[in-house]
């Protein structure tokens, strides 16, 4: 068996030796980028962070917002008025009186989930004479709260409804709503957030400043919203087949902050 030879000189040896310190200098300064780049792009995140601390300066804005929808609901409320000699007579003729009222609501569509007694009252009567009361009978309110959500037969609901109650009969008010308001509502949060970003961007660049993150968006709407009222005086009988009713339109409103951190440096759009 031969023997084997080494015939690499010391020169070549010491040229392979730096080559080898030189490669893993590389590797080593690779390694080193790659973690400086991890740095860095973690970075963004914690400058908006930083940005929103309680020493940063800050941009505060309100936004409002409106939104309008065609109401869907109209809510009727009637009083049967009624008197009699006796508590019972009297409530005898509120009660058929009421009952056909209720009838007309419910034979023009009304469910009678959307008919509500909401008072009844019973008080007796009194003649005042030379000084001296005199009880002359009983008096009953009964008071009906209907919503009738075909809007297209409203009037002729309501010509019915009046005409079921005679003379006994008073409709106190009218009034038009959107049964879910919600989605309405939603639009106008929408539209006042938009509106206050709008003032943000020309607050930030007329101080020639840039806007930063968002640290803080909050609601401020209020939680009622009201509808206008139709009122009537009028009784029952003055109604003429197919009440005219205009729907005409609802508005909801909403109003929103929005906090922004102020960063210096050339603004954007």
């Amino acid at each position: 068996m031969s023997e084997t030879t080494d015939t690499e000189t010391p020169a070549a040896r010491r040229t392979g030796r730096r080559r080898l310190l030189v490669v893993a200098g590389v590797a080593a300064v690779g390694l080193g980028g790659l973690a400086a780049a991890a740095c860095t792009s973690s970075s963004p995140s914690a400058a908006s962070v930083a940005s929103c601390s309680s020493t940063s300066a800050k941009l505060t804005v309100a936004g409002s917002g409106l939104a309008t929808g065609t109401p869907d609901t109209l809510t009727v409320d009637i009083t049967i008025a009624v008197s009699g000699a006796t508590a019972q007579e009297a409530l005898a003729d509120d009660d058929t009186s009421a009952a056909s009222m209720i009838a007309a609501f419910t034979a023009g569509g009304v469910t009678k989930q959307n008919i509500q007694t909401t008072n009844l009252s019973i008080q007796p009567n009194y003649t005042l004479t030379n000084g001296k009361e005199t009880l002359t009978g009983y008096g009953v309110n009964n008071t009906v709260t209907a919503e009738i959500t075909d809007l297209g037969t409203a009037g002729t609901v309501l010509d019915a409804v009046s005409g079921a109650a005679g003379n006994a009969g008073q409709i106190n008010s009218v009034s038009f709503s959107i049964k879910d308001i919600r989605d309405l509502e939603d639009q106008a949060r929408t539209d006042a957030v938009h509106q206050a970003v709008s003032h943000a961007r020309t607050m930030a660049a007329a101080a020639g400043e840039r806007l930063g993150p968002v640290c803080s968006l909050t609601d401020t709407t209020s939680s009622s919203q009201g509808f206008p009222t139709a009122n009537s005086s009028a009784g029952a009988p003055g109604f003429s087949a197919a009440v005219p009713l205009a729907v005409g339109s609802q508005q909801a409103s909403a109003q929103v902050t929005v906090v922004y951190s102020l960063e210096t440096g050339p603004t954007t759009s």
